[in-house]
């Protein structure tokens, strides 16, 4: 696996021991008018780490995150009833497209400290790479590898 589009393809599988296997794969958005608290109410029902804000327009305007909601709601004492996302949110969006390499996402994601990348094709979302992805990806591809280097061992 080396691109963005063949670990979208292969997530769902990942991810059937954590939630079962029905769990569906969707990118969850909230508006920039929600409150902190209905985004973190969504997150945990969820399980997921971050959610897309939408604007007016239905456009991504930026992303939420567990991180953001700590740094800058809890740890300055906002009430997250009366927070806003637009407020909060991370408003320049790092993101990737489907034939970035997982390679290329990884080196992004450690030099930006971030650890949710939306993916964009042709100007429409279309998933969501956190780094819990790329390290399943990462152990997937060990796992075919230690896998053909016993079969090697063994068949000598």
């Amino acid at each position: 696996m080396h691109t963005v589009s063949q670990l979208l393809a292969n997530k769902k599988h990942w991810n059937e021991g954590d939630h079962g296997a029905d769990r569906i794969e969707n990118v969850h958005t909230v508006s920039d008018r929600t409150s902190v608290l209905d985004a973190a109410r969504l997150m945990n029902e969820q399980h997921v780490g971050s959610l897309i804000v939408t604007g007016i327009n239905g456009g991504m305007v930026g992303i939420i995150t567990e991180r953001d909601i700590l740094t800058r709601v809890v740890t300055t004492e906002r009430n997250p009833c009366t927070t806003h996302v637009a407020d909060t949110m991370t408003h320049d969006v790092v993101s990737c497209d489907p034939s970035t390499t997982l390679t290329e996402l990884r080196q992004v994601m450690r030099d930006r400290h971030i650890r949710h990348v939306p993916v964009i094709d042709k100007g429409n979302l279309v998933g969501m790479i956190s780094i819990g992805d790329l390290n399943a990806a990462s152990n997937v591809d060990l796992s075919i590898t230690v896998k053909a280097m016993q079969d090697y061992i063994t068949s000598r």
